[in-house]
């Protein structure tokens, strides 16, 4: 059933495979952003309620949603690195660590700035803010943990062990 995939657990095909795909989704994805940023930021009207202090939504929400995705995608890498003792699963969840911190990190930031003129305060003791302060602990707890052992294969498997734990 899963044959198919097992020639990508080798570190030689997958780095092929990406080497020939990346040109090919770089170009979309900054096709994609550019559209997308110079619509929500020039051309959307201005909310009747909010004025156009709204528009910084158009980064933070992306910007919320991809910092609990690549969180996601690193419990994933990290079951399947502490299960099949996939190597590469286990690089993949160390990338990912940086991307989802500067994620969670622009999420806050900008969620400060859109909160002062909604609510009056740069920070708000609700749900949603204090759970994405976690969110960043954890990614820098990660990256702190990892670079906490000297030992390459150790760094993994505590990382990985780590990671399965918050899961």
């Amino acid at each position: 059933m899963w044959k198919w995939l097992h020639p990508y657990a080798k570190t030689e095909t997958t780095y092929q495979l990406c080497g020939k795909l990346l040109p090919w989704f770089a170009t979309l994805a900054l096709l994609c952003l550019s559209i997308g940023t110079v619509w929500g930021l020039a051309y959307a009207p201005a909310d009747y309620q909010q004025g156009d202090s709204f528009r910084i939504i158009y980064i933070h929400v992306p910007s919320a949603i991809w910092s609990m995705g690549v969180y996601m995608s690193m419990a994933i890498a990290a079951f399947i690195g502490l299960v099949w003792q996939l190597k590469l699963s286990s690089m993949a969840a160390l990338a990912m660590a940086p991307i989802g911190a500067v994620f969670t990190f622009i999420a806050l930031l900008t969620g400060a700035v859109w909160g002062k003129p909604m609510w009056g305060a740069w920070w708000v003791w609700d749900a949603r803010l204090t759970s994405e302060l976690i969110l960043l602990f954890l990614y820098l707890g990660v990256i702190a943990l990892y670079h906490a052992f000297d030992d390459q294969k150790r760094r993994r498997k505590r990382r990985v062990f780590s990671l399965s734990l918050v899961w």
